[in-house]
């Protein structure tokens, strides 16, 4: 009968397009591209740094071109090789400034200075392209125009050649559109490379949560046919049982129903897809709180780690049901009722949800308890994870959930039954928490 259940079929894999482009990827093609640049412009550079390094002090020349160049050199190898990036273009940035800034205090003879344009100008462009890449854009900026505004105001002192104001606002005004212009076009790019990955991660959330409700839909039609062919059947055979052979087999009808319901169970659509760990925290947090009487909620940061959406689905139902089974059955009055939810050391869930109420003998408890025994045992451990249930009369009961299964061939029993003086030090650790 529920064999005429439709089977869960495969559903592909969610699946990034091959070379997509992202911002990491522009941003790598940026910091290659610049330092690729810096490099010819420092080979072009160089010669020009040669013919004038004798204006300068010989030891700021010597000091001042190996921190320069070999700033770029390196750069260009470390963007190649796609390592410490940022960093490297960041010194290359930071050295030119202090070359700069020291530039007129080495000169030898303010009077011997060559009028044309310093060897610092042709790399000027280079520094804000190194800046536009590791700074922000309203960073690089301001670094442009105050190194063009320096580089212009040294120009018209006597070391820097004592040129006309018209000469030395001319010069920067260049250096400033060629920057500028680099600037712009990175701020673009990466506000493009942003836009497709957002938009690329919204089609990989509509597609996730299609593939979801499809397998949602599925196992609602497989459980359905289960229902109307097992179940059902069951208790119309089951109310008209008079004879003891047709209670017999009510009996037997309903132990296949059961045991149909349990091989459903076990039947985990999974799409591959993920969920956060914080966002399964704050759903079961939520629940909390819209119950009554109100539960203590006790959460830790759980980070930026993710779960299965099935593992996922299957910690919330669990939780809920484990603090509507406490509400329902842990007695009324002042009852102490606590959530706590943290991170494992395996990268998964703890959830654990107590109270102070009646408790009950597990040991005793009745197998028709499926609130208990489905819902939260054979859910969870089906999902991949571990309950527990410690309770004892007149203590309290707590529940504890866990993913995934930190002791999964440990066979160990899902229930157990804690001293009265165990669960109220259990209580007593989760108030000084």
């Amino acid at each position: 009968m529920a064999n005429s259940a439709p089977a869960i079929r495969s559903v592909p894999q969610n699946k990034q397009p091959r070379n997509p482009i992202s911002r990491a990827q522009v941003e790598r093609i940026l910091s290659r591209s610049v330092g690729l640049f810096g490099l010819v412009f420092g080979a072009q550079t160089f010669p020009v740094f040669l013919s004038q390094a004798g204006e300068g002090q010989p030891w700021w020349a010597m000091l001042v071109g190996i921190i320069v160049f070999g700033s770029i050199v390196v750069a260009f190898v470390s963007a190649l090789l796609n390592r410490a990036v940022g960093i490297t273009l960041a010194l290359v940035a930071f050295f030119y400034l202090v070359a700069l800034g020291t530039w007129p205090f080495a000169v030898v003879d303010p009077d011997n200075v060559t009028q044309g344009n310093h060897w610092l100008y042709f790399l000027l462009t280079v520094a804000a392209a190194t800046a536009a890449i590791v700074f922000s854009t309203r960073v690089a900026t301001f670094y442009l125009f105050g190194t063009s505004a320096i580089y212009g105001i040294i120009r018209m002192t006597p070391p820097g050649g004592g040129v006309r104001w018209e000469q030395a606002v001319l010069d920067s005004f260049y250096a400033t559109i060629l920057g500028g212009a680099i600037i712009i076009i990175a701020a673009l790019l990466r506000q493009a490379a942003s836009s497709v990955d957002l938009a690329q991660a919204a089609a990989l959330d509509r597609y996730s949560n299609a593939v979801r409700q499809h397998a949602t839909e599925v196992e609602r039609v497989q459980v359905d046919a289960i229902v109307h062919d097992s179940v059902l059947t069951t208790l119309l055979s089951a109310a008209r049982a008079f004879t003891p052979e047709a209670k017999n087999l009510a009996a037997v009808m309903a132990r296949n129903a059961m045991a149909h319901l349990r091989d459903a169970a076990k039947i985990t659509p999974d799409d591959g897809s993920t969920v956060k760990i914080a966002t399964v925290a704050r759903r079961i947090a939520d629940s909390a709180m819209e119950m009554s009487p109100s539960i203590e909620i006790r959460t830790k940061h759980v980070g930026a780690l993710s779960i299965p959406v099935h593992a996922a689905e299957t910690m919330v139902s669990a939780s809920v049901q484990a603090m509507v089974n406490s509400l329902q059955h842990g007695g009324d009055g002042d009852v102490a009722r606590w959530l706590r939810i943290r991170p494992t050391s395996t990268g998964g869930i703890d959830i654990e949800v107590g109270d102070n109420g009646v408790g009950f003998d597990t040991e005793s408890m009745s197998t028709e308890r499926l609130g208990v025994r489905v819902s939260i045992i054979e859910r969870v451990a089906n999902a991949g994870g571990r309950a527990e249930i410690n309770s004892a009369p007149g203590v309290g009961t707590i529940v504890t959930l866990v993913w995934p299964n930190p002791n999964a061939a440990a066979g160990d029993a899902p229930f157990g039954e804690l001293e009265p003086q165990t669960l109220k030090h259990s209580r007593d650790a989760e108030s000084d928490a």
